[in-house]
C-alpha cells in the first residue's frame, strides 16, 4: 500500500487559493495551495509527502510566478508528468493531471472545476464586471451582489463568494489589497482569501497590520484608519509604520444569534452577534472613497458574507456527515464479513446464534470453534457503542478465535484477553465475556466474566447458574474461575447480551430476566426470543446491541468419544 502524508495546512477550507485534489485509489484529499513554493517528494519535510520508492526525496515543486502556477521537476529519477507527458517545467492549467514517478497509484488534479450552476456563474460574472461609474450607484451594486450571493449558498462556490466579495470591496474602497480571515474553533484567524487590486491572489499576510486585525476581532467592531499621516497614535502599530500603510480597514464578519425564547430580554448589539471572521483591506495611500455611504455598504456586504459563510459551512458539514455515513456503511459491511460465524457441525451438539445491532456497527460478537477438547462458543459485549466498540470487538474476536482454535484452556484465554486490555487500553475499555466448551460426554465448562447470567434449560425447567467473575479489562491483576455442569440430551445453554434484557418498550419498562426466562422455556428457537423482544418493544428503537447464542447438547455420537 502506498501512503501519503500532507503537512499542515491540509484543510479543504474555502478561499481563492488554487487546490490540488490528491487521488489514491478510492480516496481523495483536498490540498489548498496557500504557500509557494509548494514542495513534493518522499522526504518527510515536504508539503506533500508521497511514500513511494519511485518518488524522489526532492521530486518537484509548484511555484507561483506572474504568469501563474508552474510545476517544476527537481531532477527526479522517474519523472514528473502533466496529463501523461513528462515535463521539466510547465505552466499549470485547471484540471491538469499531475503524476510524480508513481504513475499507477497516486495522482493529483490541479484546481479542478467546481460544480457551480450556470445561473450562479452568470451572477458571478456580472459582479466581477462591476465598475465604479455614474451609471451604477453603490446601492445598485450592493443589490446585485446580495442577489447573486443568496443564490450561492453552497460550499462548492464559497471560493467564488469570497473572491467576489474582495473584488467588490476593493473597487468600492479603491484599496490596494484585501483579505478575508475566518475564525477557527480555537479562536484563531485563518487566512481564507487574499486579492490585490490587479486581481492577483495574495498568499502571504506578513505585511498587514495584525494588531488592527486582532483589535477588530477582539472588540467585535470596525477598525478604520483612513489617513495614518494625520494619526498621532501609531507607536504600537509597527506594521503600519514599517510598510507605510495609509489606509487600514477591518470589518468583522458577524453572524446574528437567534434568541432562545420569545420572552427573553433583547441582547445588546455586541453580544447579539458572533464574529466568524474579519474583512481586511489596506493601501499605501489615504482613501478618499470611504465615505459614509461606502462604509454602510461595506458593512452590509460583510454581514451578508458572514451569513453565506455560515450557510456554506453547514452545507459542508452535511456533506461530511453524508460521507461519514457512507464510511460507516462500508465499515459495517467489512465488520459483518469479518465477524461472519461459520457454525461447525458436530454429531453431539448444535449451535445457533443471531446478532441485531442498534447502530451500523456494534460491539457485540459471538463465535463457535470445534477443537479436540470439545465445541467452544464465546459471546462478548465491548463497553460503549459505535466505531470504537466495533473496532475492539473485531480485534477481540480474532484473538479469542485463535486461542480457542489452538486448544488453549478457557481460563488462559480469559487471562490473555485481560492482559491485552491492561497493556493496551489501560482502563479505557472493558468487555463482558462468556466462554463455554462442551465435551462429547456432555460436560460443560464455562467462564462468565461480568456477563448476563446464562440460561440452562433442562426438561423445560430454566436455571440461572450463579457463577461469575469481573469483566475483562477492569482489573489488571484479576483472577478468574470457571464452573462446570453436566448436560443431558436436549438440554440447552443460552447466552444473551444485556441488550436483550434491557430492551425498552415505549413506557420505559425493561424486557428483564423474567420475560427472557419465560420465553426461553416455551420457545425452542432463537426466533422466538427475538420475536418476543420485538413485540415487547412495540416499535421503540433498541438502545443496545442484542445477541443470543444457543448451545444444545444432542448426545448423538457420544458413544464414539
Amino acid at each position: 500500500m502506498v501512503l501519503s502524508t500532507i503537512r499542515p495546512p491540509q484543510s479543504t477550507g474555502s478561499g481563492v487559493f488554487p487546490a490540488l485534489v490528491l487521488v489514491q485509489g478510492n480516496e481523495q484529499k483536498n490540498i489548498v495551495l496557500n504557500r509557494t513554493p509548494f514542495s513534493v517528494g518522499r522526504k518527510v519535510d515536504k508539503d506533500l509527502v508521497i511514500a513511494d520508492p519511485r518518488v524522489s526525496r526532492d521530486h518537484a515543486m509548484i511555484v507561483l510566478e506572474p504568469e501563474g502556477f508552474f510545476l517544476v521537476d527537481q531532477g527526479s529519477k522517474h519523472g514528473t508528468f502533466i496529463n501523461g507527458e513528462r515535463i521539466q517545467r510547465q505552466k499549470l492549467e485547471r484540471n491538469d493531471r499531475l503524476e510524480f514517478g508513481a504513475r499507477d497509484s497516486t495522482y493529483a488534479i490541479f484546481n479542478p472545476a467546481r460544480d457551480t450552476s450556470n445561473t450562479a456563474r452568470e451572477f458571478l460574472s456580472q459582479i466581477s464586471g462591476i465598475q465604479i461609474s455614474q451609471e451604477a450607484t453603490d446601492l445598485e451594486k450592493l443589490t446585485l451582489f446580495l442577489e447573486a450571493a443568496r443564490k450561492l449558498n453552497t460550499a462548492g462556490v464559497l471560493d467564488e463568494i469570497l473572491m467576489t466579495m474582495l473584488e467588490v470591496t476593493l473597487r468600492l474602497t479603491r484599496a490596494e489589497r484585501g483579505y478575508v480571515f475566518l475564525k477557527e474553533d480555537d479562536g484563531t484567524l485563518r487566512l481564507a482569501a487574499g486579492r490585490n487590486s490587479k486581481g492577483e491572489p495574495l498568499l502571504d499576510d506578513k505585511t498587514i497590520s495584525h494588531s488592527a486585525l486582532e483589535e477588530s476581532l477582539r472588540s467585535n467592531s470596525e477598525f478604520l484608519l483612513t489617513d495614518t499621516g494625520s494619526s498621532m497614535d501609531l507607536a504600537a502599530r509597527q506594521s503600519i509604520v514599517a510598510y507605510d500603510l495609509r489606509t487600514v480597514i477591518c470589518i468583522p464578519l458577524r453572524k446574528r444569534q437567534v434568541q432562545a425564547t420569545r420572552d427573553q430580554t433583547p441582547m445588546p448589539a455586541a453580544s447579539a452577534t458572533e464574529v466568524t471572521g474579519v474583512l481586511y483591506v489596506d493601501s499605501r495611500f489615504a482613501s478618499r472613497e470611504f465615505s459614509g455611504v461606502g462604509h454602510d455598504i461595506l458593512r452590509a456586504i460583510a454581514t451578508e458574507a458572514a451569513s453565506l459563510i455560515e450557510n456554506a459551512r453547514l452545507v459542508q458539514a452535511e456533506e461530511e456527515a453524508r460521507r461519514y455515513q457512507q464510511e460507516l456503511t462500508i465499515a459495517a459491511t467489512i465488520q459483518q464479513r469479518l465477524m461472519q460465524v461459520k457454525i461447525p457441525e458436530v454429531p453431539f451438539a448444535k449451535v445457533r446464534g443471531r446478532n441485531l445491532s442498534c447502530k451500523e456497527i456494534g460491539g457485540d460478537f459471538y463465535d463457535a470453534v470445534n477443537t479436540k477438547e470439545g465445541l467452544a462458543v464465546v459471546l462478548a459485549d465491548v463497553s460503549g457503542k459505535g466505531v470504537s466498540a466495533a473496532l475492539l470487538a473485531s480485534t477481540l474476536q480474532g484473538m479469542i478465535y485463535s486461542h480457542l482454535s489452538s486448544g488453549m484452556p478457557l481460563l488462559e484465554v480469559v487471562a490473555a484477553v485481560n492482559r491485552f486490555f491492561a497493556d493496551k487500553l489501560v482502563g479505557e475499555k472493558y468487555a463482558t465475556v462468556l466462554l463455554a466448551r462442551l465435551r462429547k460426554d456432555g460436560e460443560l465448562e464455562y467462564v462468565n466474566c461480568g456477563h448476563v447470567q446464562p440460561l440452562l434449560i433442562c426438561a423445560g425447567e430454566v436455571m440461572r447458574p450463579p457463577h461469575g467473575n469481573v469483566p475483562v479489562g477492569l482489573l489488571p491483576d484479576a483472577t478468574f474461575e470457571s464452573a462446570t455442569c453436566q448436560m443431558k440430551s436436549g438440554d440447552r445453554f443460552i447466552l444473551v447480551t444485556d441488550g436483550v434484557t434491557e430492551a425498552e418498550n415505549p413506557k420505559g419498562d425493561f424486557f428483564e430476566d423474567s420475560r427472557l426466562e419465560a420465553t426461553a422455556a416455551k420457545s425452542p428457537t432463537l426466533e422466538g426470543i427475538f420475536s418476543a423482544v420485538t413485540e415487547f418493544c412495540a416499535g421503540n428503537p433498541l438502545n443496545d446491541d442484542c445477541t443470543v447464542v444457543e448451545l444444545e447438547y444432542t448426545n448423538s455420537g457420544s458413544s464414539h468419544a
